[in-house]
């Protein structure tokens, strides 16, 4: 077994409404708020959680924006993350079968109870309506943020045609971007996580190449090769991500010709300032 996808990315914040506008900014179709349910300790109770959701679904992926909605209650850890910055703090990888990785993991060393369970209505303002349920296998400590396995147990109540359709035409989550201070050891780690094998990256450092996506593991040297310009606040830093379009990047070009945005090795940089705090790169297809 071994994780076939980059599922998603994910955003961490205090003040997800700005974030939610900045992204309908770029050129997104957002899902409706959904606040989480979740428990607290393995095979606890699921309860209500501070927190909520609005969400990019793309044909391949999507990108989570994840915010404290009532800091009263519950926030899954999220609070921590945010103190360290605003920005990605979510990597999760796509598997068919949550409970059929365990005895991998465990034999690789990890420490997983096993499978936590979360979920979430589709829309906040439909209580009573299909609630997306997942099953997580997250990594222990992971210094980088929530790292996980995600099964998705309601995958259709999710990737709805009328949510995939984006100004900007952004189709697939083609990389996440990773900075971190030795990819040697966090190469291995991670690849003992997904079950895949590291490769080299061109930029130096390592690569995942999932079925669907992949993750780039880089030292903080060949950060500014990738994305021009980002600074890490700190390490590990998840810097920036890469959608890849289905024109070219024309309908990006031309709805971002008023932002500071930059060249990028892979297409068009929106900088982590305009972008809630990682770097978002727009790339042609590479057969457009």
């Amino acid at each position: 077994m071994s994780a076939a996808t980059l599922d998603h990315v994910g955003f961490c914040t205090d003040a997800p409404q700005a974030l939610w506008a900045v992204y309908e900014r770029l050129g997104f179709t957002l899902t409706p708020i959904a606040r989480q349910s979740a428990a607290r300790t393995q095979g606890g109770p699921v309860e209500r959680t501070g927190i909520g959701n609005r969400c990019a679904m793309l044909r391949h992926g999507y990108l989570e924006l994840l915010g404290i909605l009532d800091p009263a209650l519950f926030d899954r850890g999220i609070g921590k993350f945010i103190a360290r910055y605003r920005g990605l703090h979510i990597l999760a990888f796509g598997v068919t079968d949550a409970e059929a990785e365990l005895p991998r993991l465990r034999r690789a060393g990890f420490e997983i109870p096993g499978v936590v369970p979360l979920q979430r209505p589709v829309d906040d303002d439909a209580p009573e309506g299909p609630i997306a349920r997942f099953a997580r296998v997250p990594m222990p400590d992971a210094p980088e943020g929530r790292l996980q396995l995600v099964q998705h147990l309601t995958p259709e109540l999710i990737w709805q045609e009328r949510w995939m359709q984006h100004a900007n035409h952004a189709v697939a989550l083609d990389a996440a971007i990773l900075a971190v201070a030795d990819p040697a050891e966090t190469g291995a780690r991670l690849s003992r996580l997904t079950g895949l094998v590291l490769e080299p990256d061109p930029a130096g450092g390592f690569m995942l190449p999932f079925r669907e996506g992949r993750l780039r593991i880089l030292p903080l040297e060949a950060l500014g090769a990738v994305l021009p310009g980002v600074v890490a606040p700190t390490l590990p830093f998840i810097a920036g991500f890469v959608v890849r379009t289905d024109d070219g990047n024309a309908a990006a070009r031309a709805l971002l010709a008023g932002l500071e945005t930059r060249e990028a090795p892979d297409g068009l940089m929106v900088p982590p300032e305009l972008a809630g705090g990682a770097a978002m790169v727009f790339a042609p297809a590479t057969d457009a």
